[in-house]
């Protein structure tokens, strides 16, 4: 994390009487592969990093919050009994955290904040779940005495989302955000909420994020009606095998979806198709991961993006430029991730071919697309935390 505790501090005195609080932090978080999964009950391959959000906070003893983006220099106070809440998504979040954790029963009271961020906005590593993750975290710590449990934690940041901004997503980010730990990559059974951690360490290559710099945007219609596409599928398949108990597409077969056809859109089953093969490219990752076989890994990640362009239709025409240019290097792996609609692409290189996809990508997008894209080298780091 490239933020220290004096980044925030210094802003936090200056605008709340040059007192001190306590400090928490919660990271972003990448993919590996397991996309548009999580709300389907499948599995996803996440894993925090070193970049996140970093909040100072201080009980004020009233019913209000009163809190400053040092980011975007806003300032707002909003009671946590009003429920409306502020108008502005930054100050919802908090808002949404601090409302959902008083439905779990934490006498949650009012308290100034600042709060600062090094997750690139709008890349797909999942900013917003950092910042519901550390709030949610540092009212546990303040107000909770740590009594709830993290995946709690994580469903705390994810209703905020259903609630208050509007974006009926899965639990991937959050959970990652909260649960992430050095080294470690996770295997998350979004129906069930099993975890597993995976060392992630791999011997002659490097995970790269190349960010387009495209707005990555899923608030509103283009993520929830991928959503609602696959849920008119599952009940579709539910309603011709009462016995298998679907619920999501994850209960769902090959043979299931080739039934239903004639009466789902072709839309629906595109999107279906897409779901049901992502599942089983997991499952593939994490059997290839547990032998070193990372040829298997790559093709797999190039697979889902193909299947997010084309039947998802998730990508944007620079995505699938950074896709291209990721085989012309001969890059072992490379796929959109995230939510898409813009965003990063992810990327499984091999060490002696890093050097050669930098220099190769970066001036090829720029020449045509008019501005560099980022690239962001992946440390797999820890989750939400205390840090003074």
């Amino acid at each position: 994390m490239r933020l220290t505790i004096d980044d925030v501090r210094s802003r936090f005195k200056k605008h709340f009487n040059n007192e001190e609080g306590s400090v928490y932090a919660s990271p972003g978080r990448i993919n590996l592969i397991g996309e548009h999964t999580d709300y389907n009950g499948g599995f996803v391959f996440p894993g925090a990093v070193q970049q996140g959000m970093i909040a100072e906070i201080k009980p004020n003893g009233t019913r209000t919050i009163r809190a400053y983006s040092i980011d975007l220099k806003d300032y707002a106070e909003f009671s946590i009994d009003d429920p409306a809440g502020p108008t502005a998504s930054h100050f919802r979040y908090l808002f949404g955290v601090a409302r959902e954790m008083m439905k779990l029963g934490v006498a949650v009271e009012g308290f100034d904040t600042a709060f600062a961020g090094d997750v690139p906005l709008g890349a797909g590593m999942s900013s917003s779940a950092a910042l519901e993750s550390t709030y949610a975290f540092a009212i546990n710590d303040l107000f909770g005495d740590n009594k709830i449990d993290k995946m709690t934690l994580a469903k705390v940041g994810q209703a905020t989302e259903h609630n208050y901004l509007g974006l009926n997503c899965g639990i991937m980010d959050q959970f990652a955000s909260v649960h992430g730990k050095k080294g470690n990559l996770m295997r998350l059974d979004c129906r069930s909420g099993e975890f597993e951690y995976f060392p992630w360490n791999p011997k002659g290559y490097k995970l790269v994020l190349i960010n387009s710099c495209v707005k990555h945007e899923l608030a509103g219609s283009p993520y929830n009606d991928r959503r609602n596409s696959c849920e008119n599928v599952a009940k579709a398949c539910a309603a011709k095998h009462p016995e298998a108990k679907i619920e999501t597409l994850r209960e769902c077969t090959w043979d299931m979806l080739e039934e239903v056809k004639g009466e789902c859109s072709e839309e629906d089953i595109k999107r279906a198709t897409f779901v049901l093969g992502e599942k089983d490219r997991v499952l593939a990752v994490c059997d290839a991961l547990e032998r070193g076989d990372y040829e298997t890994v790559g093709q797999k990640m190039y697979e889902t993006h193909y299947g997010l362009s084309k039947d998802y239709e998730v990508s944007c025409e620079e995505l699938d430029f950074l896709n291209d240019i990721a085989k012309e290097c001969s890059v072992t792996g490379s796929r959109i991730m995230g939510g898409g609609f813009g965003g990063c692409t992810i990327n499984l290189v091999a060490e002696e071919l890093y050097d050669n996809f930098v220099k190769t990508v970066v001036p090829k997008f720029e020449e045509k697309y008019g501005k560099k894209p980022i690239v962001i080298d992946v440390v797999i780091g820890d989750g939400s935390r205390k840090l003074c």
